[in-house]
């Protein structure tokens, strides 16, 4: 049985899978989580709602891993040879623009997923936890540098405080975060927590 389900859902071809996200996105944006349907997507991608439905098993599944799709490379493929060139790097992975349109998509989402629990598990599963398996290779890295402390009690919060430093630019200010922001509040905040020198 389970041979079956992995012969049907490897009939969409990489080509297809990403031109599918793209579109899963775009209506995201247009219309929200709530108001997205299979339906609209079966439209919007010329598609069988069958299909759709037999790959991604619902509308939850389908738009957390449109979003990780969307994602640049995994944190842990960066390896700059320190801490502070591989959180800058990962830093500038996108541009102004597309934080923007990230920033405003994944707030939509993060607003949904207090009323949709299957999303939340999803975005939990797809999302959360394979991005702080990746930070948490990147911190390895540098402890096995002896750039940070094993003992480091920072270690345990760095995806909060990235997480947090977005949410308040976004809440406080009113404003999506901008490359210049954010090398700035890795050096003034994050670094420093690590014990990581800045100058």
């Amino acid at each position: 049985m389970t041979e079956v389900a992995t012969a049907r859902r490897s009939r969409i071809t990489p080509e297809r899978e990403a031109e599918l996200y793209l579109a899963v996105l775009d209506l995201l944006r247009e219309v929200g989580y709530d108001a997205l349907t299979m339906d609209a997507v079966a439209a919007r991608t010329r598609s069988s709602k069958a299909t759709l439905y037999r790959q991604w098993g619902g509308k939850a599944e389908l738009v957390v891993k449109a979003l990780r799709h969307d994602k640049p490379v995994p944190a842990d493929e960066v390896d700059t040879g320190s801490l502070r060139g591989d959180m800058r790097t990962l830093a500038l992975r996108e541009d102004d623009c597309t934080m923007e349109q990230n920033t405003a998509l994944m707030r939509g989402v993060a607003m949904a997923m207090h009323n949709h629990p299957d999303l939340r598990r999803a975005f939990q599963e797809h999302l959360i936890e394979p991005e702080m398996g990746a930070f948490r290779r990147v911190l390895q890295r540098a402890v096995d540098r002896g750039e940070v402390r094993a003992d480091c009690p920072a270690l345990d919060y760095l995806l909060p405080m990235l997480i947090g430093g977005f949410a308040s630019r976004a809440l406080l200010e009113d404003q999506p975060p901008t490359q210049a922001w954010l090398i700035s509040y890795l050096d003034a905040v994050v670094l420093p927590a690590l014990g990581v020198p800045t100058a």
